[in-house]
C-alpha cells in the first residue's frame, strides 16, 4: 500500500487576502548560552505574513532554527542569523523576522566588605528585529536597589536635633554624656524611610556591536545608584549599606537623571527609556521617575 501523503494546510490560499504583521510562537522554552553560562530562557518568535493570500506560516520551521542558540554564545551575529534562518525558511511569504528572549541573569555579587558572596538574578529580555532588511538589538533589564527619601532624612535630623536641645538644655556637655546619647535609642528617636526600588532599562544597541553588553551596563547602572540590594551579608555590610544609603539620599527623579547619565555613558548604547519605581513605605503608592534618550520608533 502507498504511504499517503501528510496534508500541508498551512500551504493552502486563505479566503481572506490579508497580511499579517506578526504570527510565531510565545513562551518556547530553551536553553541559551551567554558567556559560555547555560542558561533557562523563553522565547518568542514569529515572521511578518505579507502574502494575504497564505493560510499561515510553517511554525515548525521557526521552532527548528532556535536550535543554534544553544550551540553558540548569545551575540548580536547570532541573532542575525536565527532571524535569517526565519527568512530563508519562509520565502515569498515573510519579509521581517522578530525574536524576543526572556531569561533571568545569574551573577554573584560581593558584599560590602566581608569576604562573602552570593547570586543574584537580574530579569532580562533581548529583543532582535530584521525589519524591512534592518537588524535592531535591543535589550530590557531590571535593576533593584534601595532609595532612601531626602526629604524623610531631613525631618529626622530636625527630630534628632530637638530631641537634643530638649535633653541637654542648660547642661554643660561633656563628651562621654554626648557619645552615649548618640549611641542609645532616646538620641536617635527618628530614621528617614527606605525601599526597596527597581530601574528598568530599555537599550538599543549600535549596529556594530559584537557582544550584548548585560553585564556592563548593570554595573554602570549599579554604580550609579549606589545602594544595590545585597546578597549574603555580615554585620558590618550592613552598617556598610546603611552607610551608603544615608550618604546616597536620592527621590525617583534623581536616580532617573543618575541612570541617564550613566547610560549616556555606556558605549554601545545608541538610545534608552528608563523608568525607575520607587515602592513607598510611607504611601501606599509608588514614585515613579521616566527617562528618555534618542527614542523613537522604529
Amino acid at each position: 500500500m502507498n504511504a499517503l501523503t501528510l496534508p500541508d494546510i498551512a500551504a493552502q490560499a486563505s479566503r481572506q487576502n490579508l497580511p499579517l504583521e506578526w504570527v510565531g510562537m510565545c513562551g518556547i522554552a530553551l536553553p541559551v548560552l551567554f558567556n559560555g553560562q547555560r542558561i533557562s530562557a523563553k522565547a518568542d518568535a514569529g515572521v511578518s505574513l505579507d502574502d494575504g493570500e497564505a493560510r499561515g506560516i510553517h511554525m515548525s520551521r521557526l521552532y527548528l532554527a532556535l536550535k543554534k542558540l544553544e550551540q553558540q554564545n548569545l551575540t548580536p551575529l547570532l541573532l542575525r542569523q536565527v532571524l535569517q534562518r526565519f527568512l530563508d525558511s519562509h520565502d515569498g511569504l515573510a519579509s521581517n523576522a522578530y525574536l524576543r528572549i526572556h531569561t533571568d541573569l545569574l551573577l554573584k555579587r560581593p558584599a560590602l566588605v566581608s569576604p562573602l558572596a552570593g547570586w543574584k538574578t537580574y530579569p532580562v529580555s533581548i529583543e532582535a528585529r530584521l525589519k524591512n532588511a534592518m537588524f535592531h538589538v535591543e535589550l530590557k533589564i531590571e535593576i533593584t536597589y534601595s532609595s532612601t527619601c531626602p526629604c524623610s532624612a531631613a525631618l529626622s535630623r530636625q527630630l534628632i536635633q530637638q530631641q537634643f536641645v530638649d535633653d541637654f538644655a542648660n547642661k554643660a556637655l561633656q563628651h562621654a554624656d554626648v557619645l552615649a546619647w548618640l549611641g542609645s535609642s532616646k538620641g536617635i528617636i527618628a530614621t528617614p524611610h527606605s525601599q526597596r526600588s527597581s530601574a528598568q532599562l530599555q537599550l538599543r544597541l549600535d549596529d556594530y556591536l559584537e557582544g550584548l553588553p548585560l553585564i556592563a551596563v548593570i554595573n554602570d547602572a549599579e554604580e550609579a545608584l549606589g545602594t544595590a540590594v545585597q546578597t549574603a551579608v555580615k554585620r558590618a555590610d550592613e552598617q556598610a549599606f546603611a552607610l551608603a544609603n544615608g550618604q546616597n539620599l536620592m527621590f525617583c527623579e534623581d536616580a532617573a537623571r543618575r541612570l541617564n547619565l550613566a547610560l549616556k555613558r555606556s558605549p554601545g548604547i545608541s538610545a534608552f527609556h528608563l523608568r525607575v519605581v520607587h515602592a513607598e513605605s510611607l504611601h501606599a503608592h509608588d514614585a515613579v521617575a521616566e527617562s528618555r534618550w534618542n527614542w523613537g520608533a522604529l
